[in-house]
């Protein structure tokens, strides 16, 4: 008689905070004959902190051809393996879809041990829609190619969310700013770690911020979605999120600088990354530009100004 089939476990395991590990997943990792691990060294550690001595092999990409039929393996033979990354859960930007799909095409029990991740984690603490999001996971390395990324999302209305490494950081705020405009943003820095930290401004005012710092550490990004209907094409409302009042004292100081409105309307639509059109709807408000300094803006805009 055959023997009864291996289970795969897929355990979510802490990204920082050893606290956030589920009595769940422990008890799976006692009970298991074997773990698969992206870094065994990492998880090694993870299972000496609870006591934990079940077999550890690594399962990463560069072994990943070789690895993944041994493992199915033994799993038919009747052993249980629960697979793990370094952080979070396995698969999601992480080590583990061939092993998984490896199981499911040779009929083997898959459960999922829910554990922590950094999405959810930035995404529920971001101040963002929810409703529906889109997660990009890293953007591409090559500028151009991260460009062309950001321009297919670009018109996407779901909160979409990032991971990014800390030496592109500064390049990946800059080409969210240019392609998608200035809208709404988060960055959830080191989640769960001593050193959290969160960052909720205009994706302006974070490239100003991190052109000021190192970035160092695991950074996610949340933006906003594109604008839909009424928010998008309203009177004054604006692509990117900005009120018609930011747009239209950022055509004053290029009209006190000596521009004139046509001018001033492109250059402020290249620096907020927005279509010249939804300027130029700020801009018919504003009067001409006068001889004498201090005289763009009606008393009443200069007082509210001031």
């Amino acid at each position: 008689m055959a023997a009864a089939q291996g289970e795969l476990y897929v355990c979510g395991t802490p990204i920082g905070n050893l606290e956030d590990i589920t009595l769940r997943v422990l008890r799976v990792l006692k009970e298991v004959s074997l773990i698969a691990a992206e870094d065994t060294r990492h998880t090694r550690k993870l299972l000496a902190h609870f006591g934990i001595d079940t077999p550890v092999v690594s399962l990463h990409e560069h072994n990943e051809a070789q690895r993944v039929p041994q493992i199915i393996e033994r799993l038919l033979g009747g052993e249980s393996v629960a697979l793990v990354s370094d952080a979070g859960m396995p698969v999601i930007q992480d080590p583990g879809q061939g092993l998984v799909r490896a199981a499911v095409d040779a009929g083997i029990q898959v459960t999922v041990v829910p554990g922590p991740t950094a999405l959810a984690t930035a995404l529920a603490g971001a101040g963002l829609a929810t409703e529906r999001f889109a997660f990009e996971g890293f953007l591409p390395r090559e500028a151009r190619r991260r460009r062309a990324h950001l321009e297919a999302v670009k018109e996407d209305p779901r909160t979409l969310v990032f991971y990014e490494a800390p030496h592109r950081l500064r390049a990946a705020l800059a080409d969210m700013l240019a392609v998608l405009g200035d809208r709404q943003a988060c960055i959830a820095r080191e989640l769960t770690k001593v050193h959290e930290e969160w960052q909720r401004d205009r994706l302006s005012g974070l490239v100003r911020e991190w052109a000021e710092r190192t970035p160092q550490g695991e950074f996610v990004i949340v933006v906003a979605g594109a604008p839909q209907g009424a928010e998008k094409t309203g009177s004054g409302a604006n692509e990117a999120g900005l009120d018609e009042r930011e747009i239209r004292e950022r055509l004053r100081a290029h009209m006190r600088a000596g521009a004139d409105k046509k001018a001033a309307v492109r250059a402020v639509a290249a620096e907020l990354g927005l279509p010249r059109r939804t300027v130029y709807q700020a801009a018919m408000a504003l009067p001409a530009p006068s001889a004498s300094p201090g005289t763009d803006a009606p008393p009443g805009d200069r007082a509210r100004d001031s």
